[in-house]
């Protein structure tokens, strides 16, 4: 029996599944989009059709279907067998009972916990009542799942039991809890209405419970959620990503929104690119989902003292991962769902044109000053503009705020200079810029030699390459000669891998004709040679110097005229190269 990675793999095919993730574009046999995975403005992230991987020629990053859903969603590779074996179709409790029991049980009990309370919702006017209240129609319920746990004690532990799953596993679910004192298992969640939590993927993996209004004593959270679980990580997960993402993709900008509710009403008035954060303040993790599909962030905030200081925080860390930031002002409402309820269309002409978030700032700090702000004003905007990622917006801000404050732009840059980076500047230090952490993986050598088997690849033949075997960097020499005599049958699975990803990279050079890649070609042998004649430099100039105290002069004069022969090779190419240019 094939292991259930491989039958899943071959039931699903690679670029489907990725399409549902990035933007892939035809590129000869294959195809390409720009990486997730590090920012670039030139696709260089490749998918085979033909042998189901990818490969990111900028950051160095590849695999198959199971490294990038890993990779893109954050998830162990437990989770991702879970998650793609129910898109392949594979029965995993049949495959692997380990991995069904570790990740996929916890999968069936949420989903059951979902219908239950789902059921259970349909059984409660007053749970009715209230969504009524909160103007939520039936299709938004039905769509995101909302359900009802009545305030029972066990109603939940008793039916999921009576289906079958085991109480320990009920527990590690989340949704049951043993009580010290009665020596009793207690449903979590009673008397709330049920927001299921998807992860980014479409899977139930958590809740989030609202009690209703009348059972709320003050000595319980009005919401609660569920506890971090092998599959439920909240700093990891955005409420109703699994299903804004593709709206976030197409506009490029996402909308972050406080609760379940603030979501839910924007959402059911029309606003479909936006996400929620469930019970936690915002992360780098959630922040590096958005980074992979957004260039913009819209941060809204309640107007008490607490939303407005979770809304810079908000914008502080966006501006730190070099998301743009801009801020989304409801007016006189007192928090997103109210404004969504109120004034829909309002709502919907108000996201055309957010406030740039700095703007926001200089408008917020400076209001009511006249000519130069007291300097605590001045240094907290300054602390803002250090906080960006990009040094042109910080050098654009810093200038308006020299405009805007009459202080000269040098003494501005100077203080500037000796501000210590905010605390929320963590970020930066944290999490390297996008890419910079693969940048050394290809020397230039490496680049140089793989673009030139990419262009061999393409177009085989009439370029003499058999003349240019001795320059190849020993690791690249065997694709090469298997690609000059174009035999590529009996080849070390090192060397296989090395041809699979230089056919894949020439996928990049799909639409570059003959004329021109004979042209490349005699630059990159030409590149070549030079590398290879400065490092017999290198090596001859090593022997000369300890031959100097170690040898004849004969054999000595024979080693500079080496060192000599070598030189005016170098010169006659790079001379050549002059003219070319």
């Amino acid at each position: 029996m094939a292991l259930p990675s491989e039958e899943i793999k071959s039931k699903l095919d690679i670029v489907q599944v990725l399409r549902e993730y990035i933007d892939l574009k035809p590129a000869g046999r294959n195809f390409k989009a720009n990486c997730p995975f590090h920012q670039e403005k030139t696709a260089s992230f490749i998918v085979s059709t033909e042998k189901q991987i990818w490969h990111c020629f900028g950051c160095g990053e590849g695999g198959d279907i199971f490294k990038f859903l890993m990779k893109y969603e954050n998830i162990e590779f437990s989770e991702a067998l879970v998650i793609l074996a129910e898109k392949a179709g594979v029965e995993l409790r049949r495959l692997s009972p380990t991995d069904q029991k570790q990740f996929g049980i916890l999968y069936d009990i949420n989903a059951a916990a979902a219908e239950f309370w789902n059921n259970e919702l349909e059984n409660s006017k007053r749970a009715q009542e209230y969504l009524k209240e909160r103007k939520l129609n039936r299709e938004t319920i039905a769509e995101f799942e909302i359900g009802f746990a009545a305030n029972s004690f066990d109603a939940l532990t008793l039916h999921l039991i009576a289906q079958g799953f085991a109480v320990n596993d009920l527990v590690r679910a989340g949704l049951v809890f043993k009580s010290e004192n009665a020596n009793k298992y207690i449903d979590r969640f009673r008397g709330r209405i049920m927001f299921p939590i998807h992860n980014h993927s479409g899977k139930v993996v958590g809740f989030s419970g609202r009690i209703l209004p009348e059972l709320d004593n003050g000595e319980v959270g009005k919401y609660i959620n569920s506890p971090e679980t092998p599959i439920f990580n909240k700093s990891r997960l955005l409420y109703g990503f699994w299903k804004s993402k593709n709206e976030i993709r197409e506009t490029k900008t996402a909308l972050l929104v406080e609760g379940q509710m603030d979501f839910l009403m924007l959402w059911q008035s029309g606003i479909k690119n936006l996400v929620a954060t469930s019970g936690t303040a915002l992360t780098a993790d959630h922040l590096s989902t958005l980074k992979k599909i957004a260039d913009n962030i819209v941060v809204t905030f309640d107007k008490d003292q607490a939303g407005i200081m979770a809304a810079e925080r908000a914008i502080d860390l966006a501006g730190a991962s070099d998301l743009t930031p801009f801020v989304l002002d409801f007016g006189n409402y007192k928090d997103p769902a109210e404004a969504a309820e109120r004034d829909p269309v309002a709502i919907r002409e108000a996201m055309k044109t957010p406030t740039p978030a700095m703007e926001y700032y200089f408008d917020t700090y400076l209001v009511g000053t006249e000519g130069r702000p007291a300097k605590s004003v001045v240094m907290t905007l300054l602390s803002k503009i250090k906080n960006l990622w990009n040094m042109i917006d910080q050098a654009n801000w810093l200038r308006e705020l020299s405009h805007r404050s009459s202080v000269p732009i040098k003494e501005l840059a100077e203080e500037l200079e000796r501000l210590k980076d905010a605390e929320i500047s963590t970020f930066k230090k944290m999490e390297p810029a996008v890419g910079e952490q693969d940048k050394d993986k290809y020397s230039r050598l490496d680049n140089v030699t793989l673009r030139m088997l990419s262009l061999m690849s393409i177009h085989p033949g009439g370029h003499n390459e058999e003349a240019y075997a001795d320059f190849v960097p020993p690791r690249y020499k065997e694709a090469y000669i298997a690609l000059t005599k174009g035999e590529t049958s009996s080849l070390e699975k090192d060397t296989r891998a090395l041809l699979d990803m230089i056919e894949l990279r020439s996928s990049l050079e799909a639409d570059t004709n003959e004329e021109v890649v004979k042209t490349e070609l005699r630059r990159i042998f030409q590149e070549l040679e030079l590398e290879y004649l400065r490092g017999k430099m290198r090596e001859i100039s090593a022997v000369i110097t300890k031959m100097e105290e170690e040898s004849s002069p004969d054999d000595m004069m024979i080693k500079l005229r080496e060192f000599d022969d070598v030189s005016k090779k170098i010169k006659i190419i790079e001379d050549a190269k002059k003219n070319q240019d």
